[in-house]
Parts: structure tokens; sequence; C-alpha cells
């Protein structure tokens, strides 16, 4: 059966570095810009662009440092290392993002009822410069979005940036044509709705390692079977599954040699971490090897023995 698990193309981490800090910088420019374009037009719906692009230049900041920290060395005090560190800045741009959602819904929503004057034209001007600023930023960060959810996070908020400068360009087009000032709430709403959309839906990954969640892809059951499949290997219990950061699975559980094999079950521990790697990619593994009589009282299969 075959398995789509990531391969990761990891690039320079000082390049990778100097990217980000453009993306911020641009960012910033760009978010001073449209809130000044957004006050002097109007447009609600040109602030809201804004405030998402403030928030993707506040979180590619806090990704800059993660990655910094998150390549910190093992130490006494972190015996995993810091390769969580992206994770958790992942987890506060996505849950801040999550509130600007949440926010622009509720000015959207407001608006609506009571449109103000827009525009036009300034409208399309400034949102057409933004569209160029997202697909810059997009540009920088697309390599490195396999390696790291915060820049993953960072590369589709500016894919939505790209499309929310869209929608702003059409609003100012409508406005200008056909002086509908409702388009610019109604815009306002939707780009809001796809925050919300896209922010729920990556934040739970993102929560689910976190939990140390078993890796995407990667059934439990199916990971017994093929160890038990091993020749010399009886049974295989306390199966524990997780991802110390997006590219780092660890494994570990307690195996049960047969008595035919025990004197040797050293070639048959190495048979198991060799299956492991070429059937799951799977490299971090710890097991526990228990002969025949020597082995758990009614062990759990997955989970148990404390965890």
């Amino acid at each position: 059966m075959p398995h789509d698990h990531h391969h990761h193309h990891h690039t320079d981490p000082e390049a990778g570095d100097a990217r980000v800090a453009w993306a911020v910088a641009a960012n910033v420019a760009l978010t001073l810009a449209q809130i000044v374009g957004g006050l002097l037009s109007g447009s609600v719906a040109l602030i809201a662009d804004a405030i998402h692009n403030l928030s993707d230049a506040a979180s590619l900041a806090i990704a800059f440092f993660a990655r910094k920290i998150a390549r910190r060395p093992t130490d006494a005090g972190m015996t995993f290392g810091y390769k969580r560190a992206e994770l958790v800045a992942a987890l506060i741009n996505y849950t801040t993002l999550i509130v600007i959602g949440f926010y622009l819904l509720y000015e959207g929503i407001m608006r609506f009822f009571d449109p103000p004057e827009v525009t036009g034209w300034l409208v399309i001007i400034v949102a057409g410069i933004a569209l160029a600023v997202d697909a810059f930023t997009a540009l920088m960060t697309w390599r490195m979005a396999k390696d790291s959810a915060n820049i993953r996070a960072a590369f589709l908020h500016n894919v939505a940036d790209a499309l929310g400068s869209v929608a702003v360009i059409v609003v100012g087009i409508l406005i200008v044509t056909f002086g509908w000032h409702l388009a610019d709430p109604i815009a306002t709403i939707g780009i809001a709705t796809y925050i919300l959309w896209m922010g729920l839906g990556e934040v739970r990954g993102v929560i689910h390692i976190l939990m140390l969640g078993a890796p995407q892809g990667i059934e439990a059951e199916e990971v017994l079977a093929v160890m038990e499949a091993v020749d010399g290997i009886d049974s295989v219990h306390h199966l524990h599954i997780w991802q110390i950061s997006e590219q780092v699975v660890s494994l570990e559980a307690h195996v049960v040699a047969d008595a035919a094999n025990w004197p040797d079950c050293a070639n048959a521990k190495r048979a198991v971490k060799n299956v492991l790697r070429d059937r799951f990619a799977i490299t971090h593994v710890t097991l526990d090897m228990e002969g025949p009589g020597d082995h758990c009282d009614h062990p759990a299969r997955i989970g148990g023995a404390g965890g």
C-alpha cells in the first residue's frame, strides 16, 4: 500500500531567514500603504485587507525568530531540543488570525447596514499594489513552506491576501462603474469568511502535533502489522507514534521476540528498525525488547505503560 510521506527539501537556513526578513519588510510597508489608502478612500475592505497583511507581517516576524530558536542544539534542560518553537509560533499565528477574522466579520456586518462612501479609483490603485507585494512575499516563502508550519501559514496567508486584493479591485471597479457601495462590506465579509476557514482548518494540524498525535498518513494498526511481520517477532504492544516536529517522527514500542529467536533478538530489532525506516520513513525509534515469559501482563496494543 503506497504512502504519501513528505520529502523535505531543506534550504540554507541563513538564506531562508533573509527571505523571511524581506517578506516581513514588504508586508509592513504594504500595511501602512493600505491603511492610508483605506482612510483616504473610506474603504473598510481595504483596511480589512491591511489588517490581514499586518497579521502576516507579525506572523512572519514570529516565524523568523522561531526558526532561529528551533535551530538551537539539544541541552540538559530541553532534551528533545527546540524544534517545536516553530509549532508554538504557528499556533500563536493561527489563533491571532482567527481572532482577526471574527473581528473583520463583525466590521463587515456593521458596515453592511451603514455602507460608507468609497473612492473607487484609489481602492483599485492601492489594491493593485497590494497584489504585487503579496505575489512578491509568496515568492519569498513558497520554497520553505514544505518544511515549516509557520512558513506554510505565512505562504497561505499571502495567497489569501492576493485573493483578497483581487476582491478589493473588483469592489473598486463596481463602485466606479455602478456606484454600488454595498460591494465593500460584502467583500469584507467574504475576506473574513475565507480567513476563518483557512485559519480554523490549518490550526487543527498544529494542535494535532502539539498533542502528540500520530502523523497524518501513518496508521498505527498498519505499523503494528508491519512490525509483527518481521521474522523473529512474536508481537508488539505499548506502541506510541508522535512527531517531535514536522520533520521528525518518533516511535517507541515493546517488542516481544519469539522463543526461537530470543538469543538473536538484536538482529530482529535491527530488522524492525529497517522496515520502519523503509516503509514509513520513521528513523527515531526506541524499542524495548522482551523475551518469552518476560513481557508485560495484559498490555495495551496502542499506548499504555504510563502514557
